[in-house]
C-alpha cells in the first residue's frame, strides 16, 4: 500500500532473470492446485483457470517493468508469492460449491496473502531495494485483492452485489481521471487513507470466517463501504479545491 509509481515499457524477453522468477511462480501455483486436487478433489478446471489468470499477471508484470530491470529482487519475489495465492483464490471463484464448502481454507489462504503484504515492504527496506515498480505492483495487487474478496463474499452469500462497490470504487476513481484529469493529480500521504484501507481489508477478511453470517456480515460491510465513500469524497474535494487554484 504505497504511493510509488512506475514507467511502463514494451514487453521484452530480455529479462531472463525476471522470466525465471515468473516461471517459478507458475510452477508453485500448479503445485498448489495439484495439492488441492489431491486433498479436496477440486475440479480439473481449476488448472486452466489458475494458469490463465497467472499468465495475464505475468504478462502485465513483464510489460510494466522499468527499462533495464532484469530481476524481480527479493521484495518483489515476496509480492509474487502473494500474487500466487491471490490468483489461486481468483481461480476458485467459478467454483461456488467448493468455496462454500471450504470457508476456512479460503480464509487461511487470504490471511497468508494479507500477511505477506507487510513482508514485502519490510524486505525492500532491509535490502534497500525499494522501487517504483515494486510499489505499483503492490498497489495494483492490493486493489485486485480487495475486488476478489468482495466477489468471494458474494459467492458465500455474506452480502449482495452491492458489496462490489468496495472493490470497484478505486477503479471508477482512476477511470474518472480520464474524463476529469484533475482527479489524477497526486494526493499527499494520508494516514486516514491508509487506516481506511486497512479497515476495508480487515472487514472483508473477518466476513470470510465461516461463523460470521448474515445480517452481521452485511452490517460490517456496509460500515466499511460508508467509510470508504467518505474517504474518497474527502480526496475528491481536496483535488477539486487544488485544481481551482
Amino acid at each position: 500500500m504505497s504511493d510509488r509509481r512506475v514507467a511502463m515499457r514494451p514487453f521484452s524477453w530480455s529479462s531472463s532473470g525476471m522470466f525465471r522468477d515468473l516461471l517459478a511462480g507458475f510452477v508453485v501455483l500448479m503445485l498448489l492446485v495439484a495439492m488441492l486436487r489431491v486433498m479436496y478433489m477440486t475440479p480439473v478446471s481449476l488448472y486452466p483457470a489458475a494458469g490463465g489468470a497467472y499468465l495475464v499477471l505475468a504478462a502485465m508484470m513483464l510489460h510494466g517493468r522499468p527499462a533495464g530491470q532484469q530481476h524481480l529482487g527479493w521484495a518483489n519475489r515476496v509480492t509474487l508469492a502473494r500474487a500466487v495465492l491471490i490468483v489461486l483464490l481468483t481461480a476458485m471463484l467459478p467454483q461456488p460449491t467448493f468455496v462454500n464448502d471450504h470457508h476456512l481454507l479460503v480464509f487461511t489462504a487470504a490471511l497468508v496473502a494479507l500477511m505477506l503484504d507487510g513482508v514485502d515492504g519490510w524486505v525492500a527496506r532491509r535490502t534497500h531495494t525499494e522501487s517504483r515498480f515494486g510499489a505499483r505492483l503492490d498497489m495494483e495487487l492490493d486493489a485486485f485483492f480487495i475486488l476478489m474478496l468482495c466477489l468471494m463474499l458474494v459467492i458465500q452469500g455474506k452480502a449482495g452485489m452491492w458489496i462490489m462497490a468496495i472493490g470497484a470504487i478505486r477503479y471508477l476513481f482512476v477511470a474518472s481521471a480520464w474524463r476529469w484529469p484533475w482527479l489524477g493529480s497526486e494526493l499527499p500521504v494520508s494516514y486516514r487513507r491508509k487506516t481506511i484501507c486497512v479497515w476495508q481489508v480487515s472487514t472483508l477478511m473477518t466476513c470470510l470466517l465461516p461463523w460470521v453470517t448474515m445480517p452481521w456480515s452485511s452490517l460490517l460491510l456496509a460500515l466499511a463501504l460508508l467509510l470508504l465513500m467518505i474517504s474518497f469524497a474527502l480526496d475528491i474535494a481536496y483535488l477539486y479545491a487544488h485544481a481551482r487554484r
